[in-house]
């Protein structure tokens, strides 16, 4: 067990807010698609943030980082509302019922006793699936892949773009210092790259370095929860909870394996702790006027760092209530700097993959749905769900049900209820 350093928490949690930060710029501007003014919905991003992070750092001590998922406000933005029909109001219902579900099972230690039912060859592939994912996320925010064409969806961005190149040599420095063993490497990686995107135009220097937040009221409060609790939305809630649920789960075992936190048997010791944070802050950021909130794989980067407690998780907090007065200095920040931090971090989970047994093919063939299909369709729900719906059926055909936990087949039937209730 390493030495508390306060210095190093403060670096790791800085590290981890620069590489999500982002999403106090994205959240709002996929919620306005909903009809959410962006003004309030950035402040309401921020306030369920910061109120995630720093009751994470405080009740959980991990070095967690919470905010509103990425997925879920698409979900809630583009399918709940534009296909679907209801109005944002309502969907914000949804996510409240949602989360209060959420606080209900996990306080009588239902949540945490379906995580540990999960088998350890599937927690390492969450690990190396959430690992996959970042650094495609990565490889886009740099430019360096793009979308392709119906027969080859991904290929090769421009590279001799200006803006992409900055973006390759970002991460390959970034990839030095790491070898060097350099403390603080991915942070000065985005620092690093930030200053070049300046000096080569690529991003404007921000023209002011304050500005005041505008007003939450027009979202505060304004869920529509009478309208949520109707036959017509179960479907909704249903996804809206299985998604929160696998991404949750999937990302505090796999950001909980980078930082070695896990035990023997691959659980997360007190895990019911940061999942009732998760919960909470699902339910507060619901109330301030946001979409689901929970752990972020970006928090990776931080641990990778040295994040090792919750002061780690405050910091990222403390960091988000700045955005409200200094957004201009964060939405500065280019996706080449931020993207080549999240390649490297991607990078630094895939050796986990060793943990699994690749020799046991009812272990190994789940596991490798689960790394494949969180990274090739964009979702880390998809990849977990795969997982436990094939691991009972593989034990079972070659007679090796006393391996399935009973918790399992509960993620099972969850699991296939996801898939016929998913809007595709």
């Amino acid at each position: 067990m390493s030495t508390f350093s306060l210095k190093r928490e403060i670096l790791a949690g800085i590290t981890t807010f620069m590489t999500m930060g982002y999403i106090v710029i994205v959240n709002p501007a996929i919620l306005e698609a909903a009809g959410i003014p962006r003004g309030p919905a950035f402040v309401a991003t921020i306030l369920s943030a910061a109120f995630g992070c720093i009751f994470m750092g405080i009740y959980a001590k991990r070095p967690f980082a919470i905010a509103p998922y990425m997925g879920e406000n698409v979900f809630i933005a583009y399918t709940v509302v534009k296909v679907l029909g209801y109005s944002w109001q309502t969907a914000l219902g949804a996510i409240f019922v949602s989360g209060i579900i959420f606080v209900l099972i996990t306080v009588f230690k239902l949540r945490p006793w379906l995580s540990r039912a999960i088998p350890i060859s599937l927690k390492y592939g969450f690990a190396v699936g959430i690992g996959l994912f970042l650094t495609l996320i990565g490889l886009t925010k740099c430019g360096i892949v793009k979308l392709g064409v119906e027969g080859a969806p991904l290929h090769i961005g421009g590279i001799t773009d200006k803006k992409v190149l900055v973006g390759i040599l970002g991460t390959v420095f970034t990839s030095i210092l790491v070898v060097r063993k350099i403390k603080g490497a991915i942070l000065i990686g985005i620092l690093t790259t930030t200053v070049v995107c300046f000096l080569t135009n690529i991003t404007p220097i921000p023209k002011s370095l304050v500005s005041l937040p505008p007003s939450i009221l027009p979202v505060f409060f304004k869920l529509d929860i009478v309208g949520a609790i109707s036959w017509g939305m179960v479907s909704v809630i249903l996804a809206i909870f299985v998604m929160d649920f696998v991404d949750t789960m999937g990302t505090l075992i796999g950001v909980g394996a980078v930082g070695g936190f896990l035990d023997e048997q691959g659980n997360l010791p007190e895990i019911e702790k940061p999942m009732l944070v998760d919960a909470i802050s699902t339910v507060v950021g619901a109330l301030f006027g946001t979409t689901t909130c929970g752990t972020y794989i970006e928090s990776a980067a931080g641990i990778e760092e040295g994040g090792k407690k919750g002061v780690t998780a405050i910091v990222v907090g403390i960091l988000f209530l700045g955005c409200l007065f200094f957004a201009p200095i964060l939405t500065c920040i280019p996706p080449q700097a931020y993207g080549g931090a999240l390649i490297v971090v991607g990078m630094l989970m895939l050796p986990l993959i060793k943990e699994i047994n690749f020799k046991d093919f009812t272990e190994f063939i789940p596991a490798f749905f689960v790394i494949v299909l969180m990274a090739f369709t964009y979702n880390i729900g998809i990849g977990m769900t795969s997982g436990f719906v094939l691991y009972p059926i593989f034990k079972m055909i070659t007679k090796r049900r006393k391996e399935v936990h009973p918790g399992m087949w509960g993620l099972f039937f969850l699991s296939l209820l996801f898939y016929i209730f998913y809007p595709y």
